[in-house]
């Protein structure tokens, strides 16, 4: 397993792993929580499992596809930041999930910063990009304070607890080297 920790000003970032499956089942398995998610919520228990352990796996690859970093606040559990390598590992995409309890404190910017910047120096990604649904205010809120820019949107969004089409923002930000 990877033994990366990213230590921040209030937070801990370690990687997600099925040790963190009872707060994880909280935050993914909560419709009110994961309203405006395309991948959540998770139906059952044994979907959370399934996917720490994926999680865990991708930690261990030199080349990962995807990397899942918990969040922890004095040593407790409150979310995930992640990132999905796309066009041959030199696009980052982004995307965070904050337990409800912890939302409107800065831990979602604190926490995206930081792990961008380990992806940046672990994997030389130089280009981020993230979606969010347009009406998902406190996302794009974290996408401007992360220093992204507004790309586009689209109608091209179906969120999992969901049968309507919504649309979407693309953000992106490109570090300069």
């Amino acid at each position: 397993m990877s033994r990366m920790k990213i230590i921040t000003e209030r937070l801990m970032l370690e990687p997600l792993t099925v040790k963190h499956y009872e707060t994880t089942l909280k935050y993914s398995t909560d419709p009110e929580n994961t309203k405006m998610m395309c991948f959540l919520p998770c139906d059952d228990g044994d979907e959370v499992m399934r996917y720490l352990k994926k999680c865990e796996v991708q930690w261990q690859k030199e080349r990962p596809e995807y990397l899942d970093a918990a969040i922890l606040v004095a040593g407790v559990h409150i979310g995930a930041v992640s990132i999905e390598f796309l066009e041959n590992g030199t696009v980052g995409e982004f995307g965070w999930i904050i337990n409800n309890l912890y939302r409107g404190k800065g831990y979602t910017v604190e926490a995206a910063k930081a792990f961008m910047k380990y992806c940046t120096e672990r994997f030389g990604i130089y280009r981020y990009i993230a979606h969010a649904d347009s009406e998902n205010c406190a996302s794009i809120r974290v996408m401007e304070k992360l220093g992204m820019n507004f790309v586009n949107i689209s109608g091209e969004r179906k969120n999992r607890n969901s049968d309507e089409e919504r649309k979407e923002c693309l953000y992106e930000l490109i570090i300069d080297r």
